[in-house]
C-alpha cells in the first residue's frame, strides 16, 4: 500500500498589517493544488516518511504547529484513523538547506538505468532488490539494465524540475511578500 502526503501552505500575512503581532495565520493553499505525486525520497528528505533513501528528515515528527489555522486543523482531524506523521516546516529552513548534503546511509533501493543511444545511461526507476552482500558503489547489469546501489543528495531527492517544483515557487511567491519566516508547508500522510 502506497503513501500519499496531504496539507496545505500556511502564511503569515504581514503586507499592508501595521503590527506584526496582530497578523495571523491563513491556509494559502492546499496541496492537492499543487503536487499529485508520490515522490518517497521527497516524503523521506523533508519529513521522514517512507525515507528508503535514508535522509536525515529536516522536519520529522513535529506535528501540527501549535498556532496551526482552524481550517488546516479540520481536514486533517477528518480522518484520524487514516492520517498520520503530521509535520511542518517553513520557508526559511528550506531556503537555507544544503541541497547538496547526502543521505547518511546508501539507498534501500537499486538504482537502475536504461541505455539510450542518443542519452546514454538515463536513471529509469528504482527498486528493492537482494543485494546479495553488494555495496555502495557496485554496479552490475540485469536484463539490459544497468543496476547501482548508491546514496542520494537532496538536490537527487527534491530536484527543481520535478513535480515538486510547483509547491517550491509557491512557497517562494508567498515568501517574497511576507517574509520567509512567515511560509511554511504542513504536511500528512496516508497509507
Amino acid at each position: 500500500m502506497g503513501a500519499d502526503i496531504h496539507g496545505f501552505i500556511e502564511c503569515r500575512c504581514t503586507y499592508g498589517t501595521l503590527d506584526e503581532e496582530d497578523s495571523r495565520w491563513h491556509a494559502a493553499i492546499d496541496l492537492d493544488l499543487l503536487y499529485g505525486g508520490r515522490n518517497y525520497d521527497v516524503f523521506g528528505c523533508l519529513f521522514g516518511v517512507r525515507n528508503y533513501a535514508g535522509f536525515r528528515p529536516l522536519a520529522e515528527g513535529r506535528g501540527l504547529p501549535p498556532d496551526v489555522t482552524t481550517e488546516v486543523r479540520d481536514h486533517y482531524e477528518s480522518a484520524p484513523d487514516l492520517f498520520h506523521s503530521a509535520s511542518w516546516i517553513g520557508w526559511d529552513e528550506l531556503s537555507a538547506v544544503d541541497w547538496d548534503e547526502a543521505a547518511l546511509t546508501h539507498d534501500a533501493r537499486v538504482h537502475e538505468y536504461r541505455y539510450s543511444p542518443e542519452h546514454g545511461w538515463y536513471a529509469s526507476g528504482k527498486s528493492f532488490q537482494n543485494l546479495d552482500g553488494r555495496s555502495e558503489g557496485d554496479e552490475w547489469i540485469r536484463e539490459g539494465r544497468l543496476m547501482r546501489v548508491g546514496r542520494m543528495t537532496r538536490r537527487e531527492a527534491v530536484h527543481e524540475d520535478s513535480e515538486w517544483a510547483p509547491v517550491r515557487a509557491t512557497m517562494k511567491s508567498l515568501a517574497d511578500v511576507h517574509g520567509a519566516e512567515y511560509v511554511r508547508l504542513v504536511a500528512w500522510f496516508d497509507n
